[in-house]
């Protein structure tokens, strides 16, 4: 039974940046390439946890190493990403990045066989099987558990602007769903998904985890999917929110926030801070919001007793924690924009150049 513990939380402020891909072929289609370049090969000697593959055999998983600060997670990224589109290449690939590729139709691709995968695809079963998302999942270290379960309970009303504003999946399943981010809803279809309850502190937390694991409702911690989380493992807060980045400085854009959001309300915590109370049912219509809006979404206050819309949000980021990434995404055109205006001026091929990851 892998379960975590109080003291895996013992560092303050490292980082650790997760990005989900897809393998595509030379016309950009996604094209099961796992067994290659996960088991048939060598990883790079660039990307020092190696690779990993996810529940198809088209999309695969590449991490930078632990991180002591944020300064070193720009150079850490494009030494990553440029091992794995040179490793994809040497093997006839190349790597797409999207919430979810236009062209990933489920019925058609490949599951990975890794028994883990196939105890959810026996569990879960259709949710699962049609489950061809890939997200953003940053780490950012916590040295007392207490305060990474304070602070996963405050980043719940943050987690919807960092979904709004990285929305990067209109297409799904090679039709337009209508949404800006269709894989935050096609994703939170599978069980421990979504916005989580507030927990009192971290003993209801590793309670709540056990029992799940021995009612037999997951196998591991790792099967609860939150969109943020106390990860007992690494000791560290993980917001799992926003869609995968096609650029790179929109992944740092978002890593270099939840790292000073979770820097900044460890603070709060040690100040005494009062929690947020604002309801779980509010939280997730603030999330919908994101989902179907994207960059023109507006948010249920913490309070609750008013709205504010997605540039006054970030703009008091920003300013709270003296940032710039997240104020360049939202002048610019959003990722569902981007898609969708590819997609209608030029057409299906063209998207799917569009998504290819450059060295």
């Amino acid at each position: 039974m892998e379960l975590g513990s109080r003291d895996a939380f013992d560092r303050m402020g490292t980082l650790g940046i997760e990005e989900e891909f897809f393998i595509v072929d030379a016309e950009g289609r996604p094209t099961s390439g796992t067994d290659e370049l996960v088991y048939g090969s060598e990883p790079p000697a660039a990307i020092p946890g190696g690779l990993d593959h996810e529940l198809f055999k088209c999309t695969i998983e590449a991490q930078t190493p632990l991180l002591d600060d944020f300064t070193d997670a720009e150079g850490a990224l494009t030494t990553v990403r440029e091992a794995l589109v040179s490793h994809a290449a040497e093997h006839g690939y190349r790597i797409a990045s999207a919430g979810l590729h236009p062209d990933a139709r489920w019925r058609q691709l490949d599951h990975a066989q890794k028994p883990r995968y196939r105890s959810q695809l026996d569990r879960i079963q259709y949710p699962q099987h049609r489950n061809t998302t890939a997200g953003l999942h940053v780490h950012v270290g916590v040295d007392d558990a207490d305060k990474a379960v304070w602070i996963a309970n405050e980043l719940r009303w943050e987690c919807q602007v960092l979904l709004a504003l990285s929305a990067n999946s209109p297409f799904w399943n090679g039709f337009d769903t209508g949404l800006a981010s269709a894989r935050a809803k096609i994703f939170e279809n599978l069980p421990n998904t979504g916005v989580p309850s507030a927990f009192e502190d971290f003993a209801a937390f590793e309670r709540y985890e056990r029992r799940m694991v021995e009612y037999g409702s997951i196998e591991d911690r790792g099967e609860l999917w939150f969109d943020v989380r106390p990860h007992t493992g690494h000791g560290t807060v993980e917001v799992r929110a926003p869609d995968a980045q096609r650029d790179p400085e929109r992944t740092l854009a978002f890593a270099e926030c939840v790292h000073a959001l979770v820097i900044d309300l460890a603070e709060r915590f040690e100040d005494g801070e009062s929690s947020t109370t604002l309801r779980r049912e509010i939280l997730d219509e603030n999330k919908w919001r994101a989902i179907r809006r994207g960059h023109e979404a507006s948010f249920i206050t913490r309070d609750g007793e008013g709205t504010v819309p997605l540039a006054e949000a970030v703009d008091r980021l920003c300013d709270r924690l003296d940032l710039s990434g997240l104020g360049t995404i939202l002048d610019g055109e959003s990722g569902a924009d981007r898609q969708r205006r590819i997609h209608a001026a030029e057409g299906a091929t063209a998207l799917r150049e569009d998504l290819i990851v450059r060295p």
